[in-house]
């Protein structure tokens, strides 16, 4: 047997029957079906150094599977056609996780996300971002926002609750805005609203380009709070506690689902460029922080809440 005789049949399989795959496949040992795809349970090492093992269908990661990322990451959970989708935790290179749903590899459906620095939102999730009802707890003050979420900020109707009072009113790109009221302990409420002002510590040095930008230098787009906009409390009148004079509850956003098909897939992928996990920037662009420090609540014959 010559040397071109040898490599073919090394290509091909040899005596054993199992195929030697090369770049740019990697390595993989485990199931193949008739086409010799990928197919049943297997593992493999893949060129960029990550590691996958789980089952297949068909040439694809399909069913419940592990891939273990290079830098640390990894995700353990349900696949469909090469995607994540279905159940699944995935654990960030910080140490931040994600436990929930997932479609076409974005966090899609209901889960909880854990942050490093001990916040969590449990809540609803569309395309990767926080979207519909949910719930952000803020461990270093023990505070919790429920509310109407949408692109990953809070927009609409929310519920801040503090250790001894609540604010329920309207919230624009994370901050309230507009009529509102605290109660507290369901004996008083205090009706008022709040004005979104310039933040007189700011440096509004070229801040008129600041509040237009709707895109991070990286290139994503900006989901904070509005650069140099703080929301001040203004009070006027205080009653008797009663449901009924309570703004609007948070209600769920009716999303429309798209049809699950190869089509929407591609399309799907193309348009969003998808790489695998956000990187720790975008998680950190998705975070939102309670109402800013430093916010003044006027009310007459009181003290003054720094919240």
């Amino acid at each position: 047997m010559d040397d071109e005789e040898f490599d073919e049949e090394e290509k091909l399989g040899g005596e054993g029957g199992e195929v030697q795959e090369i770049y740019p496949y990697g390595e993989y040992e485990g199931g193949r079906d008739d086409q010799l795809d990928r197919h049943g349970f297997g593992s493999a090492l893949l060129p960029n150094g990550d590691i996958y093992e789980g089952e297949y269908h068909h040439g694809k990661r399909h069913g419940k599977g592990m891939y273990c990322f290079k830098n640390g990451a990894k995700y353990t959970g349900m696949w469909r056609k090469g995607l994540k989708h279905g159940k699944g935790e995935f654990i960030y290179p910080d140490g931040t996780r994600y436990i929930g749903d997932w479609k076409k590899d974005f966090k899609h459906g209901i889960g909880t996300y854990y942050y490093i620095n001990g916040d969590t939102y449990e809540g609803s999730w569309y395309l990767g971002f926080r979207h519909g009802l949910g719930t952000y707890t803020y461990k270093s003050c023990n505070v919790t926002h429920f509310g109407t979420w949408k692109n990953g900020r809070m927009e609409g109707p929310g519920i801040i609750n503090y250790p001894y009072y609540r604010y329920h009113g309207q919230f624009d790109k994370n901050l309230p805005k507009g009529p509102g009221c605290f109660t507290f302990d369901g004996k008083y409420i205090q009706h008022g609203f709040y004005v979104n002002m310039r933040d007189p510590k700011f440096d509004y040095v070229g801040a008129d380009e600041l509040e237009l930008q709707e895109t991070n230098p990286d290139g994503t787009e900006f989901r904070g709070n509005p650069r140099g906009i703080v929301p001040i409390w203004r009070a006027r009148t205080v009653t008797e506690y009663k449901a009924e004079l309570l703004p609007p509850e948070p209600t769920p956003i009716p999303v429309q689902e798209e049809e699950d098909s190869m089509i929407d897939i591609i399309d799907y992928l193309q348009k969003y460029e998808v790489t695998g996990y956000p990187t720790e920037e975008e998680e950190e662009g998705h975070r939102t922080s309670p109402v800013p420090e430093g916010l003044v609540v006027d009310i007459p014959d009181m003290d003054i809440f720094d919240l």
